[in-house]
């Protein structure tokens, strides 16, 4: 049986993006970042025109990520959450691959990326199913 962790990176593997959570002056916020799964540690690409990065540096910070959008409970929905302290890197080239070509443009402006890792402390993943199938039934 595959530990919490375990299962998150695997899970986290089947998706690309997802938010990063921190706060910024005292508040709380949310950012989309393009992920990827290296060596127990979870490797993000954001663009850094936003400073988003500057409040998630050297500190702890959550991300997750999730296949609502794009499952139905029928089929199997997920999500996972990642806890960590986050810190600056630079990738190499096999990271970099890793991550796909760059958007060209965020809000207007050339997409600058900036690279973060989170080495997780705890992982947690939650999963939804349905039951079985139920048919219509019409009262006449």
């Amino acid at each position: 049986m595959p530990t919490d962790e375990q299962l998150a990176f695997e899970l986290l593997r089947r998706s690309d993006y997802g938010r990063v959570a921190t706060s910024m002056r005292a508040l709380p916020f949310l950012a989309a970042a393009r992920h990827i799964v290296v060596d127990g540690k979870i490797l993000l690409r954001m663009h850094k025109g936003y400073g988003y990065h500057h409040a998630c540096v050297g500190s702890v910070v959550a991300y997750g990520a999730d296949n609502l959008n794009v499952a139905t409970a029928r089929e199997g929905q997920w999500t996972v959450q990642l806890v960590g302290v986050c810190e600056a890197v630079e990738p190499t080239n096999a990271e970099l691959e890793l991550f796909g070509p760059t958007p060209h443009f965020a809000d207007g402006e050339l997409f600058d990326p900036v690279y973060l890792r989170i080495e997780p402390q705890f992982a947690t993943v939650h999963t939804l199913r349905a039951g079985h199938d139920r048919s219509l039934q019409y009262i006449l």
